[in-house]
């Protein structure tokens, strides 16, 4: 049952909500990603780390409600269940208990490049069918980037 319909051929529909889908999931598992360290980090940089990790959960949530609401809109029904964000995302696993802050920081810049990686695929893949979901890709993968260049910082 769809209630929604879009203006987009259902082949360019297809390209775009798999794209909107794989963007959700990846955002929905960083948020979840940066709040598990961000409850165990400890060491000398725990309260920067704490504090941007809280930065980054918040842009992913953000970005995960726009593209959401994208996906609905071009009549894609959007999937952000625990068991679609487990079985597809694109980002490792995180250990369990107390994470170093020098750890936490080389965590998120992995998570965080995993991430950017997918969404520059997106952002080519939806250059074509659906420029309005590319500027949409376009503007959340800067903000990431721009995180991944704080965390990679912080590494140093």
């Amino acid at each position: 049952m769809s209630v929604v319909t879009s203006t987009l051929s259902d082949a360019d529909r297809t390209v775009v909500g798999n794209a909107l889908q794989g963007a959700l999931v990846d955002l929905v598992d960083l948020s979840l990603v940066a709040k598990q360290v961000h409850w165990n980090v400890v060491g000398p940089r725990f309260r920067s780390v704490h504090l941007q990790l809280d930065e980054v959960v918040a842009t992913a949530r953000l970005h995960a409600d726009t593209v959401a609401e994208r996906a609905a809109a071009i009549s894609v029904s959007p999937d952000g269940r625990s068991v679609t964000v487990a079985k597809t995302s694109g980002i490792g696993e995180v250990t369990d208990g107390w994470i170093k802050d020098d750890h936490a920081v080389d965590a998120l810049v992995a998570a965080l490049a995993a991430v950017i990686g997918r969404m520059r695929r997106r952002i080519t893949d939806t250059a074509e069918p659906d420029p309005v979901t590319q500027d949409i890709l376009i503007g959340l993968t800067a903000d990431l980037e721009k995180h991944h260049w704080m965390f990679q910082a912080e590494s140093q």
